[in-house]
């Protein structure tokens, strides 16, 4: 299975959802906190050159957020990124 990867905060409904989405399929999610570890933010910025919260990697492909997540699932390609 994939590796996943999710940069998020507790107070982020997005992330909420995008978490429930991946457990949902039986995915393990690596959280970082960037409320936590506010450096962290910075990382990820760099990364994926956006500010908000979650942002996913799922291996090496950068996903985006909750909705870019979400669409991949709708559009059934999600499954074949997470190996499944």
């Amino acid at each position: 299975m994939a590796r996943v990867v999710m940069y998020t905060t507790a107070v982020c409904p997005y992330c909420v959802n995008a978490k429930k989405l991946l457990a949902e399929k039986g995915v393990t999610v690596e959280e970082i906190r960037v409320d936590r570890e506010p450096h962290l933010r910075q990382e990820m910025m760099e990364k994926s050159r956006q500010r908000t919260v979650p942002q996913i990697w799922i291996d090496e492909y950068h996903v985006g957020g909750f909705t870019d997540l979400w669409a991949l699932d709708k559009s059934g390609k999600l499954d074949g990124l997470l190996g499944r």
